[in-house]
């Protein structure tokens, strides 16, 4: 009798407003069905999942097969997400990326142990300027020149310089001084093949350059990227003092809204089509393309400006343009010229449309 009456009380918990709890506390996915009754909040299965590594600081139940002590639901209804968010998340800086349900698993792992385990967020805690934050130094497992193999590099962030550099040899001058201004960074564990694996950006000489490093432990990459956070904060609040931070926020660093395999032509649509990895940033509005998804330098990029300028999508092929292949096609207009890509099935091609129309109509 005490296991369906407690159950229907933590799920009434769960469902009850103004509490928080009807979204995971970590990773904000909905309907959390898990629950640390020694921390007194509601988390998903995935979540979970990285609290039983904490038996220290939580402990976890099911909300719907495990039983429950009065005691216990009595100690959730005393707490709750809302509450331990005050309590765990008081500090949290600004420039620090919080995950969501579909970011990698050391972004998570690293959050929930950060908050819980080290309690870097507690209002005890001291914030961190984003200047001191956004200095940083060490080594990371850098790709080399050929994709075979991953080499130990020397680098160096400073957010008072406006640069990021690394070293092939300490007695050597830097490999490459990188402007803060254009650089960016993200988390790419499929693409790398290391769960560690971040992908980090930048222009040069008007071209995409792109890095791939990853390091040994989880704590120090993830600390690596929120410091490159903390120093693009530090220059987008120093460049653009009035802007309200919420603009700012979601432009310190950003994923790629699409990225994978089509085949495009060249500019006379007679040239055959040739297989590229293309990345979708619809922050910088670009399509930019490369021969391989690990490739150092794109090959190039089309800029997407927006409906009323005269870009679209289409699923046909422009007039005169006959292709072998049965597949399915996508024509991007631009006021310059026709783009015609080839996408391996149906579903990548309305995949890429969706993509490539939410820039343009954003």
């Amino acid at each position: 009798m005490d296991y369906e009456r407690n159950k229907a009380l933590l799920l009434e918990l769960q469902r009850a407003a103004g509490t928080g709890n009807d979204h995971c506390a970590d990773c904000g996915d909905p309907d959390p069905e898990w629950a640390s009754y020694k921390l007194g909040i509601f988390i998903c299965l995935t979540c979970s999942g990285i609290h039983r590594n904490l038996p220290e600081i939580s402990r976890v139940k099911s909300l719907r097969l495990d039983f429950w002590e009065s005691n216990l639901v009595e100690f959730m209804r005393n707490h709750g997400n809302l509450w331990a968010k005050a309590k765990y998340e008081a500090k949290v800086p600004p420039y620090y990326y919080i995950p969501k349900s579909r970011d990698c698993m050391v972004l998570r792992q690293q959050w929930i142990r950060a908050k819980y385990e080290r309690g870097e967020f507690l209002d005890t805690g001291v914030c961190q300027d984003p200047c001191s934050a956004g200095s940083r130094e060490g080594c990371l497992w850098k790709l080399a020149k050929g994709r075979r193999q991953f080499q130990k590099r020397q680098f160096l962030l400073s957010a008072r310089e406006g640069v990021m550099k690394y070293y092939s040899k300490e007695s050597r001058g830097p490999k490459a001084i990188i402007s803060i201004e254009t650089l960016n960074a993200m988390f790419q564990v499929e693409k790398i093949g290391h769960s560690h694996g971040l992908q980090i950006t930048y222009i040069t000489d008007g071209q995409t350059r792109n890095l791939f490093v990853y390091h040994e432990s989880e704590k120090e990459i993830v600390d690596w990227f929120n410091a490159i956070r903390a120093a693009r904060y530090h220059y987008l609040r120093t460049t653009f003092p009035n802007v309200p931070e919420p603009e700012l926020i979601p432009r310190i660093t950003r994923n790629f809204v699409k990225e994978g395999y089509m085949e495009k032509t060249g500019p006379k649509q007679k040239e055959a089509f040739k297989v590229r990895w293309f990345c979708l940033d619809s922050q910088e509005r670009n399509l930019i393309y490369f021969k391989s998804p690990l490739d150092a330098f794109a090959q190039g990029q089309v800029f997407i400006g927006r409906r009323d300028e005269g870009y679209e999508v289409r699923d046909d092929l422009p007039q005169k343009v006959w292709v072998k292949k049965k597949k399915p096609v996508i024509t991007l207009v631009t006021p310059v010229r026709e783009f015609v890509f080839i996408c391996e099935n149906d579903r990548k091609q309305r995949e890429w449309m969706d993509a490539l129309n939410g820039v343009i109509n954003q």
